[in-house]
């Protein structure tokens, strides 16, 4: 793995702790502790970053998961110059997306996370808002278990990942094999602990993703609303 300045350093949602693992001309304390939460919790989860001379975030996700994207553009829209849209991706697949613009507040967090130009992760601070964030890009359940589907992560990331749930929340978790990859599962023990500490910042759609609770069943997109909405890409 290529070093960095941001190699291996703990981001917290402190401004001024954050600002002192950033260059000089690239602080992000200009960004709220709730949206520092978000932006990790999104990293660890299904958002993804490009970088040139400053950084910008891509939150991606199903079309199903429209109230999910616009709660996440609400909080972040200051960052934003286009509202979300419909896009039609590859193999027919409906998504529902936007993209930050290119800032220096959001640079330290690129190099945190892809110090050699391939998402991995770094020490950061799992808030209970990142948890939940995190769980509701990534978290599934199966009877009583919960796992976190970090397939897109190195082995080295993952069990990362699993000490700073140990260490940050006391919450013990192991890796799950799902098929050729690992995934993290949170053992049964833990998760009473782990919906305690997410459940305050869950949108209610997203409760499904817990034992016990059904899919929230949502209206199909009206076809004049997609015509309106719709744009292709490359995807």
């Amino acid at each position: 793995m290529a070093e960095t300045p941001f190699t291996h350093r703990l981001i917290t949602v402190d401004s001024y702790r954050v600002a002192q693992v950033a260059t000089e001309d690239n602080t992000v304390g200009s960004l709220s502790k709730e949206q520092r939460s978000l932006i990790i919790g999104s990293l660890l989860g299904d958002g993804a970053m490009r970088c040139k001379a400053n950084a910008l975030i891509e939150f991606n996700h199903g079309a199903h998961q429209r109230s999910y994207v616009d709660w996440k553009y609400q909080q972040l829209s200051a960052l934003v110059g286009t509202p979300p849209k419909l896009h039609f991706g590859n193999g027919g697949r409906i998504v529902y997306r936007f993209t930050t613009l290119s800032l220096p507040e959001l640079t330290p967090f690129y190099w945190s996370f892809y110090s050699d130009r391939r998402k991995s992760v770094p020490e950061v601070e799992l808030t209970p808002l990142s948890l939940a964030v995190w769980f509701m890009d990534d978290g599934s359940k199966s009877y009583r278990a919960l796992y976190l589907n970090t397939q897109q992560f190195d082995l080295e990331s993952q069990h990362r990942l699993l000490a700073m749930l140990a260490k940050q929340w006391s919450i013990r978790a192991t890796l799950n094999r799902d098929k050729t990859y690992y995934r993290i599962r949170i053992a049964v023990e833990s998760v009473a602990r782990f919906i305690e500490i997410v459940q305050p910042h869950m949108l209610e759609e997203m409760l499904y993703k817990f034992p016990g609770h059904d899919p929230v069943t949502t209206d199909p997109l009206k076809s004049g609303e997609m015509s309106l909405r719709f744009e292709r890409s490359n995807l």
